[in-house]
């Protein structure tokens, strides 16, 4: 399969390069060039957006151990699905990613099996259990971007200080799940507020995420490491996060589509497919996830993408695991959410927000429609009306909240290398 492309007539938006005009994109052996490329396949863009290939920064592959619920194969066909060419897969799968000889293994078959480029992160803690370091360094060598006990928020603060301390060494960010066990449990079900008390249902208090948040502020600042603050959802994390980053504290948070469209109402029907961690909470904070969207404490889009088998959701609410899927929803959502709804931020903010924000903080080679940079690119039409079906997901997975939703903004083509990997049927 050919690997040039010359991509003719669309709205070009490079983040990156300050970029935002009518033009055409060359591709020559899966490599931006600056000029055509004889022979190469052409591609009319006409009516759609140009974009480099969308990174979502927090992935649940699933593999190893863990393939009834989602595979790197059936994964990363559906990050193709969605428009990303890119994901960065979490550690927390089974054995966990703790060592080199995993994080190759996972390498290994994502480049035999992958429909898009997979990153690998490390666990910050053997076994993601929170009391001994990982072998950070030695994961480095191996290729990972960053380190995180993603699902299992590190609670010894000395542990975390060190792990700071060390990851600093090797110029890796450490992403973290933001939540204090002591406050928000393993029986914590869902935000601690009326809807919870209705429902009598265990409560995970904001304060639990906020407290980690302003944890992360003072060990960024005393180490220097950059913190990244995963799947933010409370209105006091953002407010910790903005007033941090005006002190130039290294300290960066994402936003996943389900705490910027849902509220914990949502849960009244005791609907598992609901059931999140952090959880969704009230309207003030998704407005305060908005204005830090707004005005730019907020930096980076993911989806926490958590596939889980059916059987495991088809339980009573207490007993179905946290997660739901969100490859193949979330640029919809965000396009729904934040430009046609709201008009929250432009077009060039969300792919920034999906692009050149996370290759930045990650250090990745992407992001870019720069020549020199592989050929990744997204083809979005922002105003592409369509409805969410979980029957035709490419995951493995169909716990999403979305089905049935009526959305506009979709990837219509993903291209990774010069290849394309997904179109969408006509």
């Amino acid at each position: 399969m050919s690997r040039s492309l010359n991509i003719r007539g669309g709205r070009i938006i490079d983040p990156a390069a300050g970029r935002d005009e009518s033009g055409d994109i060359f591709i020559a052996d899966g490599i931006f060039v600056s000029s055509p490329v004889a022979g190469a396949q052409e591609i009319d863009a006409r009516g759609l957006v140009v974009c480099p290939g969308f990174i979502d920064m927090h992935v649940h592959l699933r593999e190893p151990g863990q393939g009834a619920k989602e595979t790197i194969e059936t994964g990363t066909k559906a990050a193709a699905a969605g428009g990303f060419t890119s994901v960065v897969a979490m550690p927390n799968t089974n054995p966990v990613a703790d060592h080199p000889g995993i994080i190759a293994w996972m390498e290994e078959r994502a480049a035999r099996f992958g429909s898009v480029n997979v990153f690998t992160t490390g666990a910050i803690t053997v076994g993601s259990q929170g009391d001994q370091l990982a072998p950070i360094g030695a994961m480095a060598q191996a290729g990972i971007v960053a380190v995180t006990d993603d699902g299992r928020c590190v609670q010894n603060h000395e542990v975390m200080r060190r792990a700071a301390e060390y990851c600093g060494l090797f110029g890796l960010p450490i992403l973290d799940h933001c939540q204090d066990a002591s406050m928000a449990g393993p029986e914590a079900m869902m935000h601690e507020g009326y809807w919870s008390t209705v429902l009598g249902l265990p409560g995970w208090p904001r304060m639990a995420e906020e407290i980690i948040v302003a944890r992360n502020v003072l060990l960024s600042e005393a180490t220097g490491t950059p913190i990244h603050c995963q799947h933010l959802s409370a209105a006091g994390s953002v407010r910790l996060l903005r007033e941090a980053q005006a002190r130039g504290v290294l300290l960066s948070g994402e936003v996943c589509p389900h705490h910027l469209a849902l509220t914990d109402e949502a849960l009244a029907g005791y609907d598992t497919n609901f059931k999140m961690n952090p959880p969704v909470r009230e309207q003030p904070d998704i407005e305060a996830l908005l204005g830090g969207i707004a005005d730019g404490t907020i930096g980076i889009l993911a989806t926490d993408h958590a596939p889980h088998a059916v059987y495991e959701k088809e339980v009573e609410f207490a007993a179905a695991p946290f997660g739901i899927v969100g490859l193949e929803t979330a640029v919809g959502v965000f396009c729904e959410v934040l430009l046609h709804r709201r008009q929250v931020i432009e077009l060039p903010r969300l792919v920034a927000m999906l692009t050149s924000n996370p290759a930045k903080l990650l250090k990745l080679d992407r992001g870019t429609l720069a020549p020199g940079a592989p050929g990744d690119v997204t083809l979005l039409d922002p105003q592409r009306e369509w409805t969410v079906d979980r029957e035709v997901f490419a995951s493995k997975g169909r716990n999403t909240p979305f089905h049935g939703w009526k959305l506009r903004g979709r990837a219509v083509r993903t291209i990774v290398g010069g290849r394309a990997v997904w179109e969408l049927a006509s």
